[in-house]
């Protein structure tokens, strides 16, 4: 392996010189600087990531931390993290739980703070106590999408209104004229629940309270709303509109009507939340409430890098864009009662 020295020696100058050059930092001229990059491509020099970690008691990485790279919403979200941490210079390692608190603090004890110099959560495994420890050991942890802005978590997060979203949710539905709902709630361990309480509070307010028919809780993924929105519309056929706190129960539940013979939007009305890709590349595309993905990744590497540079007692939150309403062919008003 070429090593800096070797580098160095080949372009006449100090190790140093060619540290600096790497790193961006420091004056070299711009003629010492080409002889630099030259030896470095003429010997195949690689930086050696961990020895440099070691030498400066930090780490040139970031992680993030999913519960499962399988929904698709994850790796739209690590695609946008990433492209925010590589315009500062920083690298992404994503961890993947699936969904194993045990993974999660594996991750915890053995990369944050050593391979990665901070933690950008994005799941529900790791417990607060356990993130709190991660903090105590001197590790940087972000909360990327907290769904309680009323409610600090007591670590830094960027939070998003996830009530909102479900209001905005509710207020569409009463808007084309459904009294009769059913809803899907995903997600374990009531990470949803911020999403359905603002459903249900908008009915509320809209005085139809009463408009939910049944509610089904199921799990966060297409598999999930095919199950679980075939039970509910063979139980409850007077249901005309469905809504699903996350994008893959309503495309779920939109197979699960195809396969009953119920025509979506004529005679069943669906929407989501997230807006991930595949909803619009659903046929019918998806109504959904979009949440700023990208705007909230963003957010969160910036955040970690601030508090990486300088850490601060209190635990900080960045509040995302609100979502939106994205209406598409998935929703239409009901059909006319027989006669």
């Amino acid at each position: 392996m070429t090593t800096l020295s070797q580098v160095a020696q080949r372009a006449g100058v100090t190790s140093a010189t060619v540290s600096n050059v790497l790193r961006q930092r420091g004056k070299v001229g711009a003629d010492t600087r080409a002889r630099v990059l030259a030896a470095v491509e003429a010997l195949g020099y690689r930086p050696h990531l961990t020895a440099r970690a070691l030498a400066e008691g930090r780490a040139p990485t970031l992680a993030l931390m999913v519960s499962s790279i399988a929904n698709p919403f994850y790796p739209e979200y690590a695609l946008a993290a990433e492209q925010a941490a590589r315009q500062h210079g920083r690298f992404l390692i994503v961890c993947n739980t699936n969904d194993d608190r045990a993974i999660g603090r594996a991750y915890l004890d053995q990369i944050a703070g050593t391979l990665a110099d901070g933690v950008l959560v994005m799941n529900a495994d790791p417990s607060l106590d356990d993130l709190k420890a991660t903090e105590r050991r001197g590790a940087t942890v972000v909360l990327g999408m907290w769904e309680k802005p009323h409610q600090p978590p007591g670590l830094p997060c960027v939070a998003v209104d996830f009530h909102l979203a479900g209001t905005l949710a509710a207020r569409h539905l009463i808007a084309l004229g459904h009294r009769s709902i059913g809803v899907l709630v995903g997600g374990a361990n009531g990470v949803h629940a911020e999403r359905e309480r603002g459903f249900n509070d908008a009915l509320a307010e809209l005085g139809h309270a009463d408009a939910v028919v049944r509610t089904i809780r199921v799990h966060d993924s297409v598999e999930g709303g095919l199950q679980a929105g075939a039970a509910m519309l063979a139980a409850t056929p007077s249901i005309t509109a469905v809504f699903a706190t996350n994008d893959l129960p309503a495309l779920g539940l939109m197979h699960a009507a195809a396969d009953l013979g119920i025509k979506v939007p004529q005679q069943l009305s669906v929407i989501g939340l997230t807006d991930i890709h595949g909803a619009h590349q659903a046929r019918p595309a998806l109504t959904t409430v979009a949440v700023p993905t990208a705007e909230a990744a963003s957010l969160a590497i910036a955040l970690l890098l601030d508090l990486i540079a300088s850490p601060q007692a209190d635990a900080p939150m960045r509040i995302a864009p609100p979502p939106e309403l994205v209406v598409r062919a998935s929703t239409a008003p009901p059909e006319a009662a027989p006669g």
